[in-house]
C-alpha cells in the first residue's frame, strides 16, 4: 500500500508475532503487523522481501521472484495472527485449505508485501479467512484460506 502505511508504528514487532506464531526463521513471513481492527475482523501485515532471502538462492537466481506458496503462507500467517488477537489464545491455526487462489504480478528483492486478512468465519474448530497481498497498491495474489484450530498444548 501507500508508502506511510510501511513507515507507521507498527501494532505488532516481529518479537510479539514471534510470541504468537510458532515459525522461526526462515519460515516466520511477517515482519510486523500495522494495522489491527478487530470490529472489521480485519488484519494488515508487512513482509520486507530482501535479496537475502534463502529461496531467492535456487528460485530463478537470474531473475528472482518469491515462490508464490510462500506469499500464500505469508498470507495464512497474517490471518493466524488475527485469529489469535480474536479471542483464539491457547489455540494454533494449521493451514487446511487454499481456494480460488490468483497470483497476479511477480515478487522479487526490494519490494514490500502487504498482507491484508479478513475473517469470514472463526469457530473453536476453524473457520476461514480472505486475504490479499499487495505491493504498494498493486494487487499480487490473492486467496481464500481455511485452517483448523488446534489446542497449542496438543503440539
Amino acid at each position: 500500500m501507500k508508502n506511510e502505511q510501511s513507515r507507521k508504528e507498527p501494532v505488532l514487532n516481529s518479537k510479539e508475532i514471534a510470541k504468537i506464531l510458532p515459525h522461526r526463521y526462515p519460515f516466520l513471513l511477517v515482519d510486523r503487523i500495522i494495522e489491527l481492527d478487530l470490529e472489521k475482523n480485519l488484519i494488515i501485515g508487512q513482509k520486507n522481501v530482501t535479496i537475502n532471502e534463502e529461496f531467492f538462492q535456487g528460485h530463478f537466481p537470474v531473475a528472482p521472484i518469491m515462490p508464490g506458496v510462500l506469499i500464500l503462507e505469508a498470507l495464512a500467517q497474517t490471518g493466524g495472527i488475527l485469529i489469535h488477537q480474536k479471542g483464539y489464545k491457547e489455540k494454533i491455526a494449521f493451514l487446511l485449505t487454499v481456494n480460488h487462489a490468483k497470483f497476479r504480478k511477480p515478487v522479487g528483492p526490494g519490494d514490500v508485501l502487504f498482507l491484508h486478512a479478513t475473517c469470514v468465519h472463526v469457530g473453536s474448530k476453524g473457520g476461514k479467512v480472505q486475504a490479499k497481498a499487495f505491493v504498494e497498491e498493486q494487487l499480487i495474489a490473492e486467496a481464500e484460506i481455511g485452517f483448523a484450530l488446534v489446542n497449542a498444548d496438543q503440539i
